[in-house]
């Protein structure tokens, strides 16, 4: 398996193009054509080694016969008892080898344990002295089959064998038959095998071609599905949740699309949602102002107190204009995924003090007492503006939306990798069907009572920035009527927390 994924990686490396069609098709191409080449090749190659070696087998079967006859009739000694009788048997054996010659195409020589050659069955070398490896080898009992593919024979040698017992070792070999054979049936039924396996290889290589374009496309036709719908959804035809349930990896890939798809629409609400509070609330200072500018306009001889309590009411809406629009540019500046982060080594114990030390005013105009517990001395590294803004956020919304009479708690605590800061109130609380939403831009709980208090709806949404940005977490607990706790947790180490 580790070397097939091997090949599939290889060769998906070395394609030329990224089509997942196309690789599937050479792919399967690949794996259907070339196992049908290697096999054909084997068939052909134990083909021939299986003829060579039923061929030698054969030979030599008949060369031992000869081999007995010869050793039979004194063919290898001079004693001749009976000349008439040793010259019939000669020449039976002659014809005898003349006629396996012709069979295999091939020559036949008698070596006697001179190595002297007494027959040649091509009557080229009767008489002369036969001296070669093989012919050695032989004469020391070792049978040599030698199958030379390329000059197109096979050579073989057979020890003539004495089988008395008085016979015994090397000495019982009394001569050697040295055979050369013709392999030209070999390779003619070679050559018809080959065109045989050539057919069969061509006939598979049509059907594996066509089966690898019908599986390409019938496996590669649920991502086009997956494609033609996402195009429908970009295009604006659709807006429906694709599936495509044919794969687990296209249930994936259309599951990822779907929560992504979820994601849009939850952001193009928001974002509509976002431009309309954002019209609303810069066109209701805007609304005001006029109606009190043309109140003045209207009035030809109004008395200067009410010119002043007009202005003051003028003012009040600039100045409420203004915080929405510092808010805005705010968030602008967090959406461009700012990097400027003034990182400093801060004691956070002081900065909190000094940040309830300037709400407390706020908190004594509503008789809320604000209470600050420290579990133990924190420094961290934090952008301070930034910290500055969390805090400055979370503590004037526990003040806003407290009861009268109420307390604000802020808790700091640290381990050995973060900073928690927590904010809890005893206020108005936030139903449990609004949590999710609190830190969206412009969202409100209570709108007519947030304008009445001086909220922008931007206050959670800037700090929910600020605290991703210093690789933190922001989370809330709350309980209608009861109040809320609002807990902050922000690495000490803000390199180590952007590379956890």
């Amino acid at each position: 398996m580790k070397a097939i994924h091997k090949l599939i990686e290889t060769l998906r490396q070395k394609m030329p193009v990224k089509s997942l069609r196309l690789q599937i098709f050479l792919l399967l191409l690949v794996m259907g054509i070339v196992p049908g080449f290697i096999v054909g090749a084997g068939i052909v190659r134990n083909y021939e080694a299986r003829a060579v070696e039923n061929r030698i087998t054969t030979v030599q079967g008949q060369l031992k016969i000869v081999a007995n006859h010869l050793l039979s009739n004194d063919y290898l000694t001079n004693y001749r008892p009976d000349e008439q009788a040793f010259r019939t048997n000669a020449e039976v054996i002659n014809a005898e080898l003349e006629m396996l010659a012709n069979l295999y195409e091939g020559r036949v020589m008698i070596i006697d344990s001179n190595f002297k050659v007494i027959l040649d069955t091509y009557e080229i070398s009767e008489g002369k002295i036969m001296i070669s490896e093989e012919v050695v080898k032989c004469f020391k009992g070792e049978n040599i089959s030698h199958y030379d593919s390329e000059h197109g024979y096979i050579e073989m040698t057979i020890p003539i064998t004495d089988t008395t017992a008085n016979a015994v070792g090397n000495g019982s070999i009394k001569g050697v038959m040295l055979t050369s054979i013709s392999n030209s049936s070999i390779v003619t039924m070679m050559e018809v095998l080959n065109r045989r396996v050539i057919l069969i290889e061509t006939l598979l290589a049509l059907v594996v071609v066509t089966l690898a374009i019908i599986v390409s496309v019938m496996m590669t036709r649920p991502f086009n599905r997956i494609t033609e719908a996402i195009k429908d959804v970009t295009a604006g035809y659709s807006d429906e949740s694709i599936s495509v349930p044919d794969y687990v990896e296209t249930i994936h890939i259309v599951d990822a699309f779907n929560q992504l798809l979820r994601r849009m629409r939850t952001l193009d609400a928001s974002r509509q949602e976002f431009v309309a509070n954002v019209s609303h609330e810069l066109k209701t200072p805007m609304t005001s102002m006029k109606v009190l500018a043309d109140s003045l306009l209207t009035q030809k001889d109004a008395p200067a107190e009410l010119y002043r309590e007009f202005m003051e009411d003028i003012v009040s809406e600039i100045d409420r204009e203004n915080r929405i629009i510092t808010d805005l540019l705010a968030l602008v500046k967090q959406d461009k995924k700012s990097k400027d982060m003034t990182i400093v080594s801060l004691n956070i114990n002081e900065l909190v003090e000094l940040i309830l030390k300037r709400l407390r005013p706020i908190a004594r105009k509503k008789d809320v007492e604000v209470v600050f517990e420290s579990m133990r001395s924190v420094v961290a590294e934090v952008d301070e503006v930034k910290l500055t803004l969390i805090i400055t956020n979370l503590v004037e919304n526990a003040i806003k939306y407290n009861k009268d009479h109420g307390w604000v708690k802020v808790e700091l605590d640290a381990d050995h990798q973060f900073f928690t800061c927590k904010v809890s109130d005893s206020g108005i609380g936030i139903p449990e069907d609004a949590l999710e939403h609190i830190t969206e831009r412009f969202y409100r709980v209570d709108k007519s009572h947030s304008r009445e208090i001086g909220g922008t709806g931007l206050g959670l949404a800037i700090a929910k920035g600020a605290v991703l940005q210093h690789k933190g977490t922001l989370t809330v607990e709350s309980v209608e009527g009861e109040g809320s706790t609002f807990t902050v947790k922000i690495p000490l180490n803000y390199i180590a927390g952007q590379q956890g």
